[in-house]
């Protein structure tokens, strides 16, 4: 018969195993990740983590920046943080706005846990250390907020809130900006036949699909029910109708399988652009994009079509 330890021997090795839990989890809940959180803006409740070897990190608007941000006020290389031996600092990199720490303009500062960065004129960040357990939560939350649960696009209120915003600098900058509104043919009869699980499976495909085919700085989301948007900054109306029918094309030579059933799945597609449409706010563009696509529904389906609009003289 195996003897037990003596009373001594188990309150010991009970001990020494508390120490090492406390550790452990002193060890696993250390904040030491450096973080840009945006809490106002129209990438809100995105996180950019800070880095710790000595690299910059770049915040504008511009192609090719570590922290991008979509605002008309950002410039394209605003604002740089860089860890400096123990210390974080952030830096303006001669905007044409100014960058705000605490309220207050700075060219060079450093950082702490909690302080707030204003850049542009809509956006404001929050500087703050997090543990891993923080980092999870905090994307789980920011997906959350802006994703679609079933299909991980985009969802419709930060569809709408960027468009308006892709909008205003299209104008303003008098750049080009494309919409293309996208709905799968014949889905409540993919429903009605094979069922809402099936259906389900075929909404959440099709999005992993196209958002793997667009780029990283367009816009794919979900704008209801089998509906689809994708905004396409900078893009005129004749290359987003190319990449309208490379979506479409893909979706159509893909197979769709559920519980060991081929479905049948295409989809039709409307675009419409600015400065081809003289579109103000999102509701004009989506009006246009959307009486694109119904036409191409009503003559067939499984095809792409243009909205041409003329501005007027």
């Amino acid at each position: 018969m195996k003897s037990s330890p003596p009373d001594g021997d188990v309150e010991d090795t009970r001990v020494a195993n508390i120490h090492e839990l406390q550790q452990e989890l002193r060890s696993r809940s250390q904040r030491d990740r450096a973080y840009l959180i945006v809490l106002t803006g129209s990438n809100v409740g995105e996180m950019f983590r800070i880095e710790s070897n000595g690299e910059e990190a770049v915040i504008g608007r511009g192609q090719g920046v570590a922290v991008r941000l979509i605002d008309d006020g950002i410039s394209r290389k605003h604002a740089r943080v860089i860890q400096v031996g123990d210390k974080i600092l952030i830096e303006d990199l001669q905007s044409s706005n100014g960058t705000y720490l605490n309220g207050d303009a700075v060219q060079s500062a450093e950082l702490h846990d909690g302080d707030k960065i204003r850049l542009g004129s809509t956006t404001v960040l929050k500087f703050s250390y997090h543990d891993h357990l923080d980092e999870s939560f905090q994307q789980q939350m920011y997906d959350a907020a802006l994703r679609d649960a079933l299909t991980r696009a985009f969802n419709k209120k930060y569809f709408i809130d960027r468009l308006d915003t892709e909008i205003a600098y299209a104008r303003r900058h008098k750049q080009a900006l494309s919409l293309i509104m996208i709905d799968v043919d014949f889905f409540k009869r993919v429903n009605d036949t094979y069922g809402h699980v099936a259906g389900d499976y075929v909404l959440a495909k099709l999005s992993r699909i196209a958002a793997g085919a667009v780029r990283t700085e367009d816009v794919f989301a979900r704008y209801g029910g089998e509906e689809f948007g994708v905004i396409c900054r900078g893009v005129a109306l004749p290359n987003a109708g190319i990449l309208a029918e490379r979506l479409r094309t893909l979706i159509a030579a893909h197979p769709f399988e559920h519980d060991g059933q081929r479905l049948p799945v295409t989809i039709s597609a409307g675009v419409a652009a600015y400065p081809e449409l003289d579109a103000k706010i999102s509701v004009e563009l989506i009006a246009a994009a959307d009486e694109a696509l119904y036409e191409a529904k009503r003559t067939g389906r499984n095809r792409v079509l243009l909205k041409h609009a003329v501005l007027p003289a």
